[in-house]
């Protein structure tokens, strides 16, 4: 299973190689990858910033603690949740959904069901369940790096409420949830040496 060896492969990388960019081919693999991800009801609430811009990246280092992965990395993959109108969201996707189904009125029904569901939540509930569903989507972003022996570093060490600002995501109805610096890593990273520590599978799991 190649899936086991790429895993063992991958890291959280720490120093990325500047001069190393990902090509145009492998970063729309990258993108596919995410947008085929799992979501909750299939709905994908929320929108992913790619970003390459190199004065932009410099900014949004600064609002991640001077971490240089922000400006040494390829690309930086934003995830955002969706902070609003919901409901439009669950329209947009049942429109989709539309296009090829045969009992659309079925799929109406469905999507007044999703919206009483995510109506029943409190905006706590909302929120945090709107931002787990970018987490499933940087989850395929890190397996499909490791299989293009792309390095990623997954990070939550950042400002969002400054991100937010960067970028203009309220006005959008966007939050900054989770990011990912893609690249390849340098040869003076220590970090892609050290022995992978993960808990022995007899301590993981349990079967019942």
């Amino acid at each position: 299973m190649q899936l086991l060896e790429n895993l063992k492969w991958r890291y959280a990388t720490k120093m990325f190689d500047p001069a190393r960019k990902v090509v145009d081919q492998n970063l729309e693999k990258l993108k596919e990858a995410v947008r085929l991800s799992v979501s909750s009801y299939g709905l994908q609430l929320y929108k992913v910033f790619v970003i390459e811009n190199e004065e932009l990246k410099e900014e949004l280092r600064k609002a991640a603690y001077d971490q240089s992965q922000l400006t040494d990395a390829s690309h930086v993959f934003v995830f955002c949740n969706y902070t609003n109108n919901f409901n439009h969201r669950v329209d947009e996707y049942i429109a989709l959904a539309a296009k090829n189904a045969t009992d659309i009125e079925g799929l109406r029904n469905y999507g007044e069901s999703i919206k009483a569901a995510i109506g029943s939540m409190d905006p706590q509930q909302r929120q945090s369940w709107s931002e787990k569903q970018t987490y499933l989507a940087l989850n395929n972003l890190l397996v499909a790096c490791a299989e293009l022996k792309i390095d990623a570093c997954p990070m939550e060490g950042f400002d969002k409420k400054a991100y937010n600002e960067i970028l203009g995501l309220g006005e959008m109805g966007l939050n900054a949830s989770v990011i990912a610096p893609v690249g390849y890593r340098s040869k003076t990273d220590q970090s892609q040496h050290r022995h992978k520590v993960r808990r022995p599978a007899k301590q993981l799991f349990q079967t019942i």
